[in-house]
């Protein structure tokens, strides 16, 4: 089974919505420790009612975000220490409940990981992605 990633930096909503249905993904996993968004359409709220309307279920695991130490090192372009960050804090049992949590609903529906980096690479989310595989042996797809 294939779980998806995809980051809104330079996408509009309507656009992401767009790619979601075309990969046929059925539930959003929103892993921003903030679900909320200088761009448009991003916030959770909002986000939330218009996934639905397009028929894509949403769930915030808040707990799989990264703390504010590695999103500051992210926006300073320090991935290598973002992602040091970011391991450190996937050993919390909040995390560990929540990795678990998004494994689940990957395993009963095509899901997709959500983030704001457009590069996956640079992203918690691939992270998060690459331990569900691992996990739960599904493939990666980066939409």
């Amino acid at each position: 089974m294939k779980l998806a990633t995809i980051g809104y930096e330079h996408d509009t909503q309507a656009h992401v919505i767009d790619k979601l249905k075309a990969a046929h993904v059925e539930t959003l996993i929103d892993v921003r420790a903030v679900a909320s968004s200088r761009r448009a359409g991003f916030s959770k709220t909002l986000l939330a009612a218009s996934l639905g309307e397009a028929g894509i279920a949403y769930v915030h695991l808040r707990d799989l975000g990264t703390p504010k130490a590695g999103r500051q090192a992210a926006r300073a372009g320090r991935v290598a220490e973002m992602h040091r960050i970011y391991r450190a804090h996937l050993e919390e049992p909040a995390a560990q409940a929540q990795l678990a949590q998004a494994g689940e609903i990957a395993a009963g529906r095509k899901s997709a990981l959500l983030c704001y980096e457009a590069d996956p690479a640079a992203c918690h989310r691939r992270i998060v992605a690459d331990l569900l595989a691992t996990k739960c042996g599904f493939e990666i797809e980066d939409l």
